[in-house]
């Protein structure tokens, strides 16, 4: 059994859905491991890693258009405001999605489903550069 580690750096432009399934591929590929799990999780409190429909953009749109329905931003009962009127709200989101995902590896290939991909969850409005840990575990 070999442990692979590496961090991936996401540059954000504000809220949104940014697939990563190919970066992550890509380092499945560099650490030569065939199979196994790979655990992908980001080092933040703001943004999610979730898998989502990455074949029709609509989902994605329907998804982000809950949120922001769900957990508005400026409501009147938020105390925590110390980054702005995106903070609080981005924290929740945050906490009702995930901060990682645990996919098996088999034959070198992430064995994610036809219409499944790895996507960055951003929740905050401005650009950001996310720094996502990943940790493979195989032979």
């Amino acid at each position: 059994m070999r442990i692979h580690h590496e961090v991936l750096e996401v540059r954000t432009n504000g809220k949104g859905m940014y697939e990563i399934t190919n970066d992550i591929q890509a380092k499945v590929d560099k650490s030569g491991l065939r199979n196994g799990t790979i655990t992908v999780f980001v080092r933040h409190t703001s943004c999610s890693v979730i898998i989502m429909e990455n074949a029709d953009p609509t989902a994605r749109h329907d998804v982000e258009e809950f949120f922001n329905r769900l957990v508005p931003e400026d409501a009147d009962y938020f105390t925590h405001g110390s980054e702005g009127s995106d903070d609080m709200p981005s924290h929740i989101r945050m906490v009702l999605t995930r901060t990682s995902e645990t996919v098996p590896i088999v034959d070198g290939k992430l064995q994610l489903g036809t219409w499944q991909g790895i996507f960055l969850f951003e929740h905050r409005r401005a650009p950001h550069r996310r720094k996502i840990s990943i940790t493979i575990i195989g032979e």
